[in-house]
């Protein structure tokens, strides 16, 4: 059976670093992975298949059209899976300029330099060449106390970041549509698992947690998320890329609906059963609420019956023992931690300048 070679860009990252994993366990694929290693990038989330001999680096900025286009003019590639993205919607206000660079022009790139190399490749890559755009569910605004988003659900970003994602995406749709590019688009949930970067919410919070600092929840904690583990994501992602219809998108999401505070008193009371406090507190005693960040959208939740129905694809971990098992891998990996807080993680809450410049 013939390699079949899949370029991987953000495989560095929270999310690709898991897809890069779960592709290196299949025979005869090899995984280049193409990452621009900025704060949250960290070969360190890559060791434990560094050495893989179907395993490639790349340090190359996706907009960088030279540096893409010799990418597939080396390794000619049979499909990409795009997850490369500026993705805190903290920092996105605090910097959006950053945002629009790699969300859109990168993509863009990435789509031009795609269409050029189909545009000379042989046949049989023709026929089995996949492009799969990796996006999230910000893109779709904010929900009401019911109802989910489905693949039809109109686009009402409301950050710079959810923004440029939907840039993204409706670039990747047009590409496919006006060039007859191979595209296919994800929108998941809120993730969460191993070798997540410490600023986000539940890594955040485990290490408020270790340091018994305050918790920091924007508002009153009542903003709900559907939270997805990242295993799960990423076998999601790797069923649409085998087996999803060219042109489609499908929707990932964990069945895990929680408000913002439900999350963190989940984890203060795990917490409490395997590393007590000291003096004998409860961990939710650390919980403080904080001025909200500017246009929180309030709820998202997922429906993934497409994926479910088409593809076989069902989240395999629910989210009580989802989150049980990645405190537990923060505590036992505290050298990871603090060498990724050494690229960029500053501690301090994102999200509320109110002008690029401040």
């Amino acid at each position: 059976m013939s390699t079949s070679t899949i370029l991987v860009t953000g495989g560095a990252g929270f999310i690709g670093s898991e897809v890069v994993r779960q592709l290196l366990q299949r025979p005869n694929v090899r995984v280049i992975n193409i990452d621009r290693l900025t704060y949250a990038g960290n070969l360190a989330n890559l060791r434990s298949i560094e050495k893989n001999p179907s395993y490639r680096f790349s340090q190359t900025d996706i907009c960088d059209k030279d540096g893409i286009q010799k990418l597939f003019a080396e390794y000619k590639p049979q499909a990409i899976v795009h997850l490369a993205a500026e993705s805190h919607v903290d920092r996105s206000i605090d910097g959006p300029a950053d945002f629009l660079k790699t969300n859109i022009f990168g993509t863009y790139n990435l789509l031009e330099c795609t269409r050029s190399y189909l545009a000379s490749a042989d046949q049989a890559t023709k026929n089995v060449f996949r492009f799969v755009a990796v996006s999230t569910d910000e893109v779709f605004g904010s929900l009401g106390p019911t109802g989910k988003f489905s693949e039809t659900t109109p686009y009402d970003p409301s950050s710079p970041y959810s923004a440029t994602k939907a840039a993204s995406d409706h670039l990747a749709r047009a590409w496919h549509r006006t060039f007859g590019l191979p595209v296919l688009i994800t929108n998941c949930s809120n993730n969460y698992g191993p070798y997540q970067f410490p600023e986000k919410l539940i890594p955040l919070t485990i290490q408020k947690m270790l340091k018994e600092e305050n918790i920091p929840i924007y508002g009153d904690g009542s903003n709900v998320r559907d939270w997805l583990h990242v295993a799960d994501h990423s076998r999601g992602i790797l069923n649409v890329l085998d087996k999803g219809r060219i042109g489609q998108t499908y929707n990932i999401g964990g069945h895990g609906e929680r408000t913002n505070l439900q999350v963190a008193h989940a984890m203060c009371d795990i917490m409490d059963k395997i590393k007590p406090r000291k003096n004998g507190a409860k961990y939710r005693d650390l919980i403080s609420f904080v001025k909200d960040r500017p246009g929180h959208d309030h709820r998202y939740a997922i429906d993934c019956t497409k994926i479910e129905s088409e593809l076989g694809w069902k989240p395999q971990m629910d989210f009580e023992q989802g989150i049980r098992h990645t405190i537990e891998w923060y505590l036992e990996n505290t050298a990871w931690v603090s060498e990724v807080q050494q690229k960029g993680y500053v501690g301090q809450r994102l999200g509320t300048k109110t002008s690029e410049h401040e």
